[in-house]
């Protein structure tokens, strides 16, 4: 009995050590200080708070990404440690991807922070990543008040690296789609096309091919009055050096 009770003892002990979370760390600290300050703040007022953040979650990753080329799943957890100590309704939403280029990698490191339903504030930072280190190359706030997600296309020839960053928005009957398609050089990056707010809008990347289908409002309103269905839209764009080429605009069935 006593070796059982012993034994049992041991158990019980290391349980409770594996039960223990790590203690936060000093960023997540810093981050969660500053965050604190966001209920009760309009977006169009925060932005000294939110640059607070992104300067502290960048200059962490950049040292901590110097001497290293890391995973997508590896960069994911470094900002979810950061955001570790947020409290509803504060949270931080990382958006992380990695993708094979020149050689090297491209580490897309986003996230949203956000404090309401529709206070939202979204950022992505793009690393290289080349022989064991990585380097903040490029910068840009992606639109407020929508979550946040990539869509990496394939090489086609072109020199450049070419990703959607797209969001859907909150705030009526049906999400509104927001999408941007970039273009980095390595250094440098750009839009070569945008929609806003599309309404209940949906995107499909089919080879060579967008498609961007959508409902406009106002039929939608009117038609829900008398009871009816409304036409939903439907575009197709060619992907093309310079962008998307629109060829087609048309009405499908709802």
């Amino acid at each position: 009995m006593l070796l059982i009770g012993m034994f049992g003892a041991g158990v019980a002990e290391g349980r409770k050590k594996k039960a223990l979370p790590p203690p936060p760390s000093n960023l997540s600290r810093q981050v969660n200080s500053s965050a604190r300050q966001l209920p009760g703040v309009m977006l169009e007022d925060a932005e000294p708070i939110t640059s607070k953040i992104q300067k502290l979650l960048l200059d962490h990753l950049q040292e901590w990404m110097a001497n290293k080329t890391p995973s997508d799943v590896e960069v994911r957890r470094e900002l979810e440690s950061a955001f570790a100590l947020l409290h509803w309704p504060i949270f931080g939403k990382p958006a992380v991807f990695d993708a094979p280029w020149k050689g090297g990698v491209v580490i897309g490191a986003g996230y949203t922070l956000g404090w309401t339903d529709y206070d939202r504030a979204n950022v992505v930072a793009l690393f290289v990543g080349r022989d064991g280190q990585s380097r903040l190359a490029a910068v840009t706030p992606f639109v407020p008040r929508t979550d946040l997600n990539y869509e990496v296309l394939p090489p086609r020839g072109w020199d450049d690296f070419r990703f959607f960053v797209y969001g859907f928005r909150l705030g009526k009957s049906q999400l509104r789609l927001t999408a941007i398609l970039y273009s980095f050089d390595g250094q440098n990056l750009k839009s070569l096309w945008e929609t806003h707010d599309a309404y209940d809008g949906k995107m499909d990347v089919q080879g060579d091919k967008v498609v961007i289908r959508y409902l406009k409002e106002d039929e939608y309103v009117r038609e829900q009055v008398h009871g009816r269905k409304p036409p939903r839209h439907e575009s197709i764009y060619k992907i093309t050096p310079k962008g998307l080429e629109l060829e087609t605009d048309h009405e499908i069935p709802f």
